[in-house]
């Protein structure tokens, strides 16, 4: 969950009318191999005759199922790959209000509404948030396993062919209209865990197979610094579940995370104990155990019923295009700073890469190219570049220290930075503050970090 994601805004120079498009991309935040003058490959890329245009999708997450099915009920022959078709992964699993309707999801797919939150302090001062949402206003927390299998199978219902297999590795076409060949080993359960070896030939690949891509492998898209998530899933007892009916739970200290939080988030009948860390790996199962014990008293008698670990990307990857090769999601680097959030983002990307195959294939009719592709890096980093920047500031300047998180935290009770966080997260949109409202809260903000630093001067005296 996005706390507190575009609090900073105000003072950053990134506020903008509701009217208007995000203007903040310069040439900086352009790939490396973005060319001043494109063609349309619409009017230059050959017609196809006796198909239509063939793409693979690598990885059955909110990315893959969402690529999957924009391109299935477009025209597009589509291939989802999936391993792990029953995968739960070690998500906080919190999605915000305008993905239900921008994605026409179902609500009986979504276990909790989350209409309160508590911030936690280093010293367990705990902060409430939530009174600035409005009475159909909520937190979606879902189960990974439940929001992907039904994504995919939307894909498949549309017309994806969904395929049980490994992604191997991929041989580049030998020309400009060549195909792609994949290599994969397929599971239909007749064989075991052996599998068979098989290959498909396609036009386009979009990879949405997570932190560990092996397309981003294939196409040297380099690499990134990544973080553990651990989490854990707590049966507690029907009594105590009824404290997290609609209330999710976020730790910071050095104790549950050094560079991120701990978080308790409401499934249907369990909760999920988690946290997070980039720069400590090693003792991410000591950091869990801190997490467990800020929340002893609310999860007393609790049963682990899984435990899950999974590395989660830190920032995009160095390059996410290669010829008719795109990356989304997880395998692109979509994982905000400072809160950690990816499912929305995932889902996103996947669409819009496929709405651009779409657009430049003229519905499957046409061969696209790398300029069909680069639309939609263009398109997403006009979009979303300036939220992951203002969150890469908040992460670095109030996860750095406890006296840090403490400000941090008491930022958290002041009711406008409530209000602009969660309009912000809950529809994904950069909105208007008030100009006397934000200089307040800079100068608050100011005074908090102040603070901050003369108790961590007055805690370093102690030690010395």
């Amino acid at each position: 969950m996005a706390s507190n994601s575009m609090a900073l805004k105000s003072f950053t120079g990134l506020r903008q009318s509701a009217q208007e498009q995000p203007q903040f991309v310069t040439q900086k935040l352009l790939l490396p191999r973005q060319q001043k003058f494109r063609v349309s490959a619409a009017k230059t890329s050959p017609k196809l005759t006796n198909r239509n245009l063939r793409v693979a999708v690598i990885g059955g997450g909110p990315a893959g199922g969402s690529a999957a099915e924009t391109l299935a009920k477009s025209g597009v022959e589509t291939f989802l790959i999936e391993r792990k078709l029953d995968n739960c992964k070690p998500c906080g699993g919190a999605i915000p209000l305008c993905m239900v309707g921008e994605f026409d999801l179902p609500l009986d797919i979504i276990d909790r509404k989350v209409t309160k939150m508590k911030m936690i302090s280093p010293s367990n001062v705990a902060v409430d948030i939530g009174q600035t949402l409005k009475p159909h206003e909520y937190i979606g927390m879902v189960r990974r396993e439940i929001l992907d299998a039904y994504l995919r199978e939307r894909a498949e219902k549309n017309g994806a062919r969904v395929i049980n297999g490994l992604f191997m590795k991929m041989d580049l076409p030998k020309n400009q209209q060549g195909s792609y060949v994949l290599h994969y080993t397929e599971y239909d359960g007749r064989k075991g865990a052996v599998g068979e070896r098989k290959t498909l030939e396609v036009d386009a690949v979009i990879g949405a197979d997570g932190a560990n891509s092996r397309v981003a492998k294939s196409i040297n898209a380099g690499d990134y610094d990544y973080a553990i998530a651990f989490q854990e899933r707590v049966k507690i007892p029907d009594e105590k579940m009824i404290y997290y009916e609609n209330l999710a739970e976020m730790y910071v200290g050095d104790d549950v995370s050094p560079d991120f939080y701990g978080w308790v988030f409401p499934k249907c009948d369990h909760v999920a104990v988690g946290t997070g860390t980039v720069t400590h790996k090693g003792d991410i199962k000591k950091f869990q155990l801190a997490t467990r014990n800020r929340a002893k008293d609310k999860i007393l008698g609790g049963k682990i019923i899984r435990v899950e670990a999974h590395p989660i990307p830190e920032h995009p990857r160095p390059r996410r295009l290669s010829g008719r090769v795109a990356l989304v999601g997880d395998a692109a680097g979509y994982v905000t700073k400072c809160s950690g959030e990816g499912i929305y983002f995932a889902a996103k990307s996947g669409r819009m890469c496929a709405e651009a195959i779409v657009e430049g294939s003229e519905n499957g009719t046409r061969m696209i190219n790398e300029e069909d592709l680069r639309k939609y890096l263009e398109k997403w980093d006009k979009t979303y570049w300036p939220t992951y920047k203002v969150l890469d500031v908040l992460q670095k300047v109030f996860y750095r220290s406890n006296p840090a998180r403490e400000a941090f935290v008491e930022m958290c009770a002041d009711e406008y930075v409530q209000k602009m966080t969660f309009d912000s997260y809950l529809y994904k949109r950069v909105v208007p503050g008030n100009p006397l409202e934000d200089l307040k809260l800079a100068v608050n903000t100011i005074g908090s970090l102040v603070r901050a630093n003369a108790l961590r001067r007055e805690m370093d005296k102690l030690t010395l």
